[in-house]
């Protein structure tokens, strides 16, 4: 990918890059990104108010990330990109160009040291906030989040699961880890699974 923008993904990007498809090239380079401070801290209407992955400094932990070429000529028009298929306004996607040296984002000094060191023109990732303190009414921690996945159902619980499971195994957060040492987790992803994989669901093969 020198010289290219890269498209930097963590979470469902991976498996479902939706409007994107048409504007990337080559597949994911799995682990090749940047490593970014990840967690399972928003709460996500898109899917069903499960929690999704995001950049999180205070509850984050270094996770790799990974990488795919834009077909854009410009970090700018890749960022456009990612912001459609997040839905997203364009401040939550961070941008980074090396030939102008712009750079927008919590994490953009990070993304800029790895995309130099590869040689890129730039990278683009999302950047939504961690949202869970003001959709739970209480700060982020493990039993917190355990008890609002807890607390959903039918599915609501299904799409919960199905997003924490089916996420690519580099991103190994700390919550993710406690939930995989829970019975009733444990009892839930397997019962997920069986579901997907009798309707043939395209992510009922584990990203590793």
């Amino acid at each position: 990918m020198r010289g290219r923008v890269a498209i930097v993904g963590y979470g469902s990007l991976i498996w479902d890059l939706e409007v994107l498809a048409a504007q990337v090239e080559g597949a994911w380079r799995m682990g090749a990104g940047p490593a970014l401070p990840l967690e399972f801290s928003r709460v996500s209407p898109k899917r069903r108010r499960g929690l999704v992955v995001c950049v999180d400094a205070v509850h984050g932990a270094p996770c790799p990330s990974h990488a795919i070429a834009s077909r854009r000529e410009t970090a700018e028009a890749a960022r456009a990109d990612l912001a459609a298929r997040e839905r997203a306004p364009l401040e939550r996607v961070g941008f980074v160009c090396l030939r102008s040296g712009r750079r927008e984002g919590r994490v953009a000094d990070l993304v800029a040291d790895w995309a130099g060191g590869a040689g890129l023109a730039g990278a683009v990732w999302t950047e939504l906030d961690p949202n869970f303190e003001a959709h739970a009414g209480r700060p982020f921690d493990f039993e917190a989040g355990e008890a609002w996945l807890l607390a959903l159902a039918g599915e609501d619980r299904d799409e919960a699961v199905r997003y924490i499971a089916n996420a690519p195994a580099a991103t190994d957060t700390p919550f993710r880890r406690r939930l995989a040492a829970r019975p009733w987790w444990q009892a839930e992803a397997a019962r997920v699974a069986a579901l997907d994989s009798a309707a043939g669901a395209p992510w009922a093969a584990k990203i590793d």
